[in-house]
């Protein structure tokens, strides 16, 4: 069971006290496809490393892909993916429901091996979006323009049926020259009925910075800095993602992110173990280490801001993260570029978009670009 990382805390129109996203409980299903393809940025030694060019990582994958679907076919199992026993052995991870009532037949009656490869059972709460702190730097505040990214931000309009909604502005591409906002579908166009509001999102709709939710739902006490582009990736595709034309003057043209600063203009495949880190709108600058590949997750989402269901998004081939506690990916988080955990101009390594409080979930980058056609900004 799973729900998309919506765009941070609804807020009632007027007031200050941010309430947990509602999503519906939706249960895991379907089999891995294909995985991200290689980038232009990577490098020989990454299939040393243990990602998806791995031969040994590739064939664990294949026999998770092979066993998801009858796994799954268990309701309390949420998911499956490829990862690493405490020894440093690959294996499959089984996600079991921890709120279910029989988590622990279930877990009982699962297999400790498939194919001889070690499983690892993991239980977890469904993946939801859950509140947390933040860090030194505040990354809600109204910023003076040119603004950097990893902050607070969403569509102009996103409030509905008495709350308001945002999420994470997360990173800069360009497709050719022009210059775009890299976030979620679910942070910027996921308005899709004229209900609460009396309007959908469409091209040319202003994103703000900050999101209403951080300006008391008054859309006057927050900056124009980007326009959407009208592309919705969702239902059709495989990720939840986003672009806004930069305006003019608005965001610096380096790309540059709260407490990351520049990032390289190259991208680079998640690996087991990876160090990384993310600068998102609740919880700030976080780290942590990839945990599971290969990933398949489904997500519910709603058709507004404090809105009824619309649809629910099978995703496979995703990045999965530790996230214990929810200390790395939080509600209003969603929109938040994840790159390695290194001091001056890492690599994009996904978009990040759902999580539970033991496992975040991100888009690898590599599919995200290629949707758009776009490239990142960066050095």
């Amino acid at each position: 069971m799973s729900r998309s990382l919506r765009r941070n805390h609804w807020m009632r129109v007027g007031g200050f006290m941010l309430i947990l996203l509602a999503f519906s409980l939706l249960i895991w299903v379907g089999c891995a496809e294909n995985s991200q393809a290689p980038t232009q940025s990577q490098t020989g030694d990454e299939s040393a490393a243990l990602s998806i060019l791995n031969a040994e990582v590739q064939k664990v994958m294949a026999i998770q892909d092979a066993h998801t679907a009858e796994l799954m076919a268990n309701t309390d199992v949420l998911g499956t993916a490829t990862g690493l026993t405490e020894n440093g052995e690959l294996a499959v991870i089984i996600y079991v429901n921890l709120e279910s009532q029989s988590f622990q037949k279930t877990a009982a009656s699962l297999p400790a091996q498939l194919e001889q490869r070690p499983v690892i059972i993991e239980y977890t709460e469904p993946f939801r979006a859950l509140k947390s702190g933040g860090g030194g730097v505040s990354h809600t505040a109204k910023q003076t323009p040119p603004i950097q990214l990893g902050t607070s931000g969403g569509w102009r309009y996103d409030l509905a049926n008495g709350y308001c909604c945002g999420g994470t502005l997360g990173s800069l591409v360009k497709i050719g020259s022009t210059q775009y906002i890299l976030s979620n579908y679910h942070v910027l166009e996921a308005d899709i009925v004229s209900g609460g509001n009396s309007r959908v999102a469409q091209a040319g709709d202003p994103v703000i910075q900050p999101a209403l939710i951080d300006v008391s739902c008054n859309a006057n006490n927050a900056q124009n800095v980007a326009t959407l582009s009208g592309i919705k990736s969702l239902p059709g595709s495989n990720v939840d993602a986003a672009i806004a034309q930069v305006i003019s003057g608005m965001v610096r043209t380096d790309g540059a992110i709260l407490e990351v600063g520049t990032i390289s203009a190259s991208t680079v495949n998640a690996s087991l173990n990876q160090a990384v880190k993310k600068s998102g709108r609740t919880t700030g600058l976080t780290r942590s280490s990839v945990s599971g590949l290969n990933a398949t997750i489904s997500v519910a989402y709603d058709n507004e801001c404090a809105g009824g269901a619309a649809f629910t998004k099978t995703f496979t081939g995703q990045i999965v993260i530790k996230n214990r506690r929810s200390a790395f990916l939080a509600g209003g988080d969603s929109g938040s570029l994840m790159v390695e955990d290194i001091t001056t101009n890492p690599r994009s390594v996904g978009l990040l978009y759902a999580g539970s409080s033991t496992s975040a979930i991100a888009n690898p980058i590599g599919q995200v670009l290629s949707f758009f056609g776009a490239s990142m900004v960066g050095n």
